[in-house]
């Protein structure tokens, strides 16, 4: 009988390859792929915040429910598809602690699909507003998702980064674990549905939702907005990059980078 999925070390074993397959792309790709990603991602925030204010007037619990529940779709096209996030390529620090890429490999891949991700997320938002397609009470939820980000103080925002990465790469570590589509569905939905519904911050998630806002009207200025994108970013890093990262190394994969030195 097939494996079904992969077992922990496994995984840890298989995200350090996928790690240095990230690390050894052509600049060209990442960032193409990481416009795709900002995009998939901003799909997914477009349709939370349609499907929230559409069910608001049954029950507010039942319409965030719902929204959460949209989401996930973005990573889900992430992971199937095929494109590049930056929050989930903070995972290559698994594959930097194994010294399979250098730090300036991972630094250059995490700014190109940074940038990506920017860019195929604001792309999205410029068609969403000239397209209308955000419009009456949908575009005054998209107004006020962007002012509540924005009024956010730096440390709550960095706390909440925090807390939503680590919830985003534990997706993409299970899906990674899944061996085929409808698993990867699955172990996608679960994590992510779970941030948005907790309120977490999603730094390429927010490239979407506060660019909108602001085309739509809200009374969001540009530094507000880069404000807290640098901050939600750090907290993202400090959640994906290090917490979860250097712990299943330690735990998985320390022993055998160890073994092999002796």
């Amino acid at each position: 009988m097939d494996k079904k999925f992969l077992a922990p070390k496994e995984i840890a074993n298989a995200m350090v390859n996928v790690g240095v397959g990230k690390a050894n792309l052509p600049v060209l790709n990442m960032f193409l792929l990481g416009i795709l990603a900002g995009a998939f991602i901003g799909f997914g925030a477009l349709g939370n915040t349609i499907a929230s204010q559409t069910f608001a007037g049954i029950d507010p619990g039942v319409a965030k429910l719902i929204g959460a529940a949209v989401f996930p779709v973005g990573l889900m096209l992430v992971v199937v598809c095929g494109a590049e996030l930056f929050t989930g390529n903070n995972l290559m620090t698994l594959a930097l602690m194994s010294n399979k890429i250098t730090t300036s490999q991972l630094l250059k891949n995490w700014c190109v699909v940074w940038l990506g991700n920017l860019v195929g997320s604001v792309a999205l938002a410029l068609i969403v507003y000239y397209g209308g397609i955000c419009g009456g009470d949908a575009a005054t939820k998209a107004i006020g998702i962007a002012e509540a980000k924005a009024g956010l103080t730096v440390g709550v925002m960095i706390l909440r980064g925090i807390l939503c990465n680590i919830l985003v790469v534990l997706a993409v570590w299970l899906a990674t674990s899944a061996q085929d589509v409808i698993s990867k569905i699955f172990a996608c939905w679960f994590p992510i549905m779970l941030f948005v519904l907790s309120g977490f911050e999603h730094s390429v998630a927010n490239m979407y939702f506060i660019p909108v806002g602001m085309l739509l009207g809200a009374n969001v200025t540009v530094a507000q907005c880069a404000t807290n994108l640098i901050c939600v970013t750090i907290g993202n890093l400090i959640g994906g990059a290090l917490i979860i990262p250097v712990i299943y190394y330690v735990v998985y994969l320390a022993a055998d980078k160890k073994a092999s030195n002796v």
